[in-house]
């Protein structure tokens, strides 16, 4: 089966190397250097737990793909050749005051009554496991199983065991899909016509500037993020540490990364004064001493966000038609699960998690 990836970011280049591997002949197609866009721009964080609200659908995908990792970092760093900062550094959601202590409490309650890992910290415990941490937190919930990694890594690996298995990519821009008796049978681009079995978009937020690809682009928007990076001597914190407005995520080299906004401004993508700004002062406020800390790097990416938040997997509105996109601030977490799922769809399997909730095919309002 010949099949066309639209996208080389993480999400396109997993696909294809788990289809190379199930002995599917793939092209990657890429406008720009694979993985250049968000998934070298996001945070790495594999945190389902932390950000949950409540159990349903979503959270089964993302618990199931973060179970994934382990296995699949470390196949995926043999076949690379390099690990991919695969990290069980755990995540804190943290409270400076009581009304969010009380929401902590509540997300450690319902989950832990669902079977999952979670723990309140007051400030004593907090501190004693934590001590950079402000003194002005009152405590934290803290989720040991969710973990982290190194997004600019994996692309890398990804986009390598990809090609390694026998992928090939293709730099060029995808004008426009091609259909033959109702059926997506290719796609036009810059260099021509290519012809496949099926296609896949795995285009982030550029899925709905594919004509055809989705029933309406305006179901699909651009989120911009912006991030920074200061880097200390020693990691200040072991743990993925959110505050209601924030996060920092600690490598062990001692980078720290900070972020992020979430703005809608179409595909504009500077780092602005104020997104930078209030980045650092929420970092800040999360750990005192990064206000000492150099500023080393600063960068905004785009995530694919759709109406009702939930991404975009499986058939689309033809027939040989498949999409992976929509992930939203969880594209590195459902990586793994994404790609096993385009797998045994285009081929036919019946795939492991129930995806109905995310039909590409499902009715999605306007943004």
């Amino acid at each position: 089966m010949d099949v066309l990836v639209v996208g080389a970011g993480v999400v396109g280049c997993a696909v294809a190397w788990r289809l190379q591997q199930a002995g599917a002949r793939c092209t990657v197609l890429e406008r720009s250097i694979p993985g250049a866009e968000a998934s070298s721009a996001a945070a790495g964080i594999l945190a389902p737990q932390v950000e949950a609200d409540g159990p349903g659908p979503f959270l089964d995908l993302c618990l199931a793909s973060r179970a994934l990792y382990p296995d699949f970092a470390r196949e995926l760093g043999e076949v690379a050749g390099f690990e991919v900062g695969y990290q069980a550094s755990g995540a804190l959601l943290t409270a400076f005051d009581d009304g969010e202590a009380d929401e902590a409490r509540t997300r450690v309650a319902w989950q832990r009554q669902a079977g999952l890992e979670a723990e309140w910290l007051d400030d004593v415990a907090l501190h004693a496991l934590e001590p950079a941490l402000s003194p002005s937190i009152l405590g934290a919930a803290r989720f040991a199983g969710d973990h982290q990694v190194d997004n600019r890594l994996l692309v890398k690996a990804l986009s390598i065991a990809a090609a390694k298995s026998g992928a090939r990519f293709v730099p060029t821009q995808v004008r426009r899909l091609i259909e033959s008796g109702g059926r997506v049978v290719g796609v036009m681009t810059d260099d021509g016509l290519l012809h496949a079995d099926a296609v896949v978009v795995a285009a982030g937020a550029w899925t709905g500037l594919v004509p055809g690809a989705l029933p309406d682009p305006s179901i699909l928007r651009p989120a911009r993020g912006q991030m920074a990076m200061v880097h200390t001597r020693a990691p200040l914190v072991r743990h993925v540490v959110f505050g209601a407005q924030g996060y920092a995520v600690p490598r062990p080299d001692g980078r720290l990364l900070l972020g992020s906004t979430v703005e809608f401004v179409g595909f504009d993508k500077q780092v602005t004064a104020g997104g930078l700004a209030a980045i650092l002062s929420r970092g800040i406020a999360l750990i005192p001493a990064v206000a000492d800390a150099p500023l080393v790097e600063t960068w905004a990416g785009f995530r694919p966000q759709t109406a009702d938040g939930l991404p975009l997997l499986g058939a689309g509105a033809a027939p040989g038609l498949f999409l992976a996109s929509g992930h939203f601030r969880n594209g590195i977490l459902l990586t793994p699960i994404t790609a096993v799922v385009l797998r045994d769809l285009i081929l036919e399997r019946a795939p492991a998690v129930d995806i109905t909730a995310f039909r590409a095919d499902r009715n999605v309002r306007k943004l």
